[in-house]
């Protein structure tokens, strides 16, 4: 979500065949990012379209089991 008001969309829902189109306007320093981690983000300026849409495949996380996090709930 944007740092200064003006987001009209902050979430959305995308169909097959449908995708979702984000235009930005920020003048520079506009970063796109979906896992958290900014250090792989995408350059996201002013005039900059990001289309986001299902793919044709799905893949499986595979964590080591010495980095998964345990609850003790």
């Amino acid at each position: 979500m944007s740092k200064t008001p003006g987001a009209e969309i902050v979430h959305d829902t995308i169909a097959e065949n449908q995708p979702l189109g984000i235009t930005s306007h920020m003048p520079q320093n506009g970063v796109i990012f979906s896992d958290g981690v900014e250090e792989d983000r995408l350059d996201f300026n002013s005039g900059a379209i990001a289309r986001v849409g299902l793919a044709d495949r799905t893949l499986s996380l595979v964590v080591p089991a010495s980095m998964q996090r345990v609850d003790l709930d």
